[in-house]
């Protein structure tokens, strides 16, 4: 079975990705720029006794995405206990909105944003009264 076990997130500048994953997501970084041969962090983004997976912040190698292009790739989503402080976190350290809080009747609010590198990350709050 082909299930997803590691994702990388292409930056512009790795301190200030590193900075508002951190910030935002609680996000810890290991350097395994030595292993890559260009700057490359591993991202642990929680318990290893949890569900979900580890990654990766990766030196971009090409231009980024621009404002408002569709998607032509991954879009990483990341569960939340608290959509609206997560939101907050997200502006609070440079990101923006890209598609704005949504409800998924009955299951979730959902709503996506460009991080400080200009790549689109979505969050998703469950909660069986989004509505």
């Amino acid at each position: 079975m082909g299930r997803l076990v590691h994702f990388e997130i292409h930056v512009d500048d790795m301190e200030r990705a590193k900075k508002f994953y951190g910030e935002v997501f609680g996000w810890s970084f290991e350097d395994w720029s030595d292993y890559a041969g260009l700057p490359y962090y591993g991202a642990v983004t929680g318990d290893k006794n949890e569900p979900g997976i580890d990654g990766a912040l990766m030196q971009r190698q090409g231009p980024p995405p621009e404002v408002n292009q569709r998607m032509n790739g991954f879009v990483c989503t990341m569960g939340v206990g608290d959509y609206d402080l997560t939101e907050q976190k997200i502006l609070d350290n440079g990101g923006k909105v890209a598609l704005p809080k949504y409800a998924l009747p009955g299951m979730a609010w959902q709503g996506y944003y460009n991080d400080t590198e200009g790549n689109v990350i979505g969050i998703h709050q469950p909660d069986v009264n989004a509505k």
